[in-house]
This record gives C-alpha cells, sequence and structure tokens, in this order.
C-alpha cells in the first residue's frame, strides 16, 4: 500500500499547467499586437471633430430668437395663408438652440482622408418654434454684421429633431446633413449612421464607415465644389438644380417646398459650403409678409 501516485500525478499535472501557462501567454501577446494596432487604423479614418460654437455664441443666438421683433415675424409666418390669426398665434420658443452642421467642402475634396478634413461645418444655430395652433417651424440664426441675427424661419423642426436624435443614437457624435439629398446622419469616430429614408438610401441601415462615406461624396460632388467649373455655372455652392439642364445624378430635384425666407448672409454662404439653391424673386412675398430687410432665398427641401 506505499503505491506514491501523487507525485507522479503531480508530475503530470506540471507540465500541463506549464503548457497552457504558455498557450495564454502567447495569446495574450497576439492580443496586444491587435489591440495596439486598432485605435491606429480606426485614427487613420476618423476626421478631424468640427469646431462646436462657444456658450456665449448659443446665448447670443438665444437672445436672437426670443426678442420680441422676432416672435413678431413667427406671429406672421403662423399666420400666412390664414392658417390662424396673428393675433393668436402666440409664437413661443421650445427646448435648447442647437448647433445645425452641413457636409464640408474640405471633407469631400479630401480624397485620401490625410488631411483628416472636418466631415462637416458649422452652418448655423436653430430653435424650435410653435404656435398656438400646434404648427412647427425652426428659427435659424447666423453669425453676421458683428451679432449673431435671425436669418431664417423655416417650416417644421427637422434641425432640432435630428440633433436630438442623434445624440440619442450616437452620444458625442456630429449630426449633419448632407443637402444635395437632404439626407441627415450621425457620425463619431470612424462611423457614419443614418438618421433618415434618405441616409438610409444613400448608406445603408447600418450606416458606413467614414472612409466609404467620403469615397461616396468624393465621387459624387467633387468636381462640383465651389470654383469649379460646375459651380461657375451659376448653381448655389455648385449645387443648386439648373433650368436649362439635368440636375446631377447624385441628387435629386425638390419634390416640395419648405416655407423659407433668409438674409443674404445666408445666402452668399452657398458660395463657401454645400448649401441649396437660392431664388430671391420667389422668397421675395415671404419677405414683405414676414417684414424683413435684406436679400432673401427660398430654401427647397424634400418633404
Amino acid at each position: 500500500m506505499t503505491v506514491e501516485r501523487t507525485p507522479r500525478s503531480v508530475t503530470t499535472a506540471q507540465p500541463s499547467r506549464a503548457r497552457s501557462t504558455v498557450s495564454a501567454a502567447t495569446l495574450a501577446t497576439a492580443i496586444a499586437v491587435l489591440v495596439a494596432g486598432a485605435p491606429q487604423a480606426a485614427a487613420s479614418e476618423s476626421p478631424a471633430v468640427p469646431k462646436a460654437p462657444a456658450a456665449t455664441a448659443v446665448s447670443a443666438a438665444r437672445a436672437a430668437t426670443t426678442a420680441p421683433s422676432t416672435l413678431d415675424s413667427l406671429a406672421r409666418f403662423f399666420a400666412r395663408d390664414g392658417a390662424v390669426a396673428r393675433a393668436k398665434a402666440q409664437p413661443r420658443i421650445e427646448g435648447a438652440t442647437v448647433p445645425v452642421y452641413t457636409l464640408a467642402p474640405g471633407f469631400v475634396a479630401d480624397a485620401s482622408g490625410a488631411d483628416r478634413a472636418p466631415i462637416a461645418k458649422l452652418d448655423f444655430l436653430a430653435s424650435k418654434a410653435l404656435s398656438a395652433d400646434g404648427q412647427v417651424a425652426s428659427v435659424w440664426t447666423a453669425h453676421t454684421g458683428g451679432s449673431w441675427k435671425v436669418v431664417n424661419i423655416a417650416t417644421g423642426g427637422d434641425e432640432t429633431y435630428y440633433v436630438a436624435k442623434g445624440a440619442k443614437k450616437l452620444a458625442g457624435g456630429t449630426v449633419f446633413r448632407e443637402p444635395q439629398i437632404d439626407a441627415w446622419y450621425v457620425q463619431r469616430g470612424a462611423r457614419v449612421l443614418p438618421l433618415d429614408a434618405d441616409a438610409e438610401r444613400a448608406v445603408g441601415a447600418r450606416g458606413t464607415t467614414v472612409d466609404a462615406y467620403r469615397e461616396r461624396v468624393h465621387k459624387a460632388y467633387a468636381d462640383k465644389l465651389p470654383g469649379s467649373p460646375y459651380a461657375k455655372k451659376g448653381e448655389a455652392g455648385g449645387y443648386g438644380p439648373r433650368s436649362d439642364a439635368a440636375p446631377p445624378t447624385d441628387a435629386r430635384p425638390a419634390d416640395g417646398a419648405r416655407d423659407a425666407v433668409q438674409h443674404s448672409a445666408t445666402a452668399s454662404a452657398g458660395d463657401e459650403g454645400l448649401l441649396t439653391a437660392t431664388s430671391a424673386l420667389t422668397a421675395l412675398a415671404a419677405l414683405v409678409a414676414l417684414g424683413l430687410s435684406g436679400a432673401v432665398a427660398l430654401r427647397l427641401r424634400r418633404r
């Protein structure tokens, strides 16, 4: 009964543990290599974060939005076409004033992503306005002439709606619009996710990578950037619908107009960015109705 099996058992067990330890070490090394490389790959395709407006700018924009003169213009806006009596419109501003970003020309031109150009640029700040009869409008403010001013009032609350939706879908991301197809997205790091049906048609329901999105918009718009022969034909920012020819293949003509009156500062922004077409003559009646001054433009939007 003096069979010593314990040492033998221990002896056979030790090499097993040793082999297990070596295997784990090898695996850990491999994982470390992969993890070390992953951030570099992601960083190479992640654009710079767009510049956000300062708190003082947001505060000044908000003050312009809630000024008595703006509320009076909103009352006129809501009362157009007899929708509601001007005296009964009782417009009010609801929710936060938010930054609205638009697909940036620099990103479109940056074919390789080497410049890490921001995917979007700050276009304006927007606030949601409501009337007593339930109408919704979006009040746009921009820094022009040395101060923040209301430059546009448009039907619907897309701007604030998609900013809130993007924050829920991808916290900390940049919500931006590709105006040529009226698509809304949210981007953070190397991902671009769709926020509406137009965006889903463009990049799929699950979204795409920044590199793939860059490739798509570069192919569609790089030859139509400001300063290009296309832009010099007279289209706003190089993307306006033309009366003498069909629209670009990647853009669809608007099937509905979004009532809008905008100051010349917003209209001229089309010369720098990717904005929609302008038509001062069409918007002139709205200008008179709202009692606003300056050059105006009608911003078309697919409904």
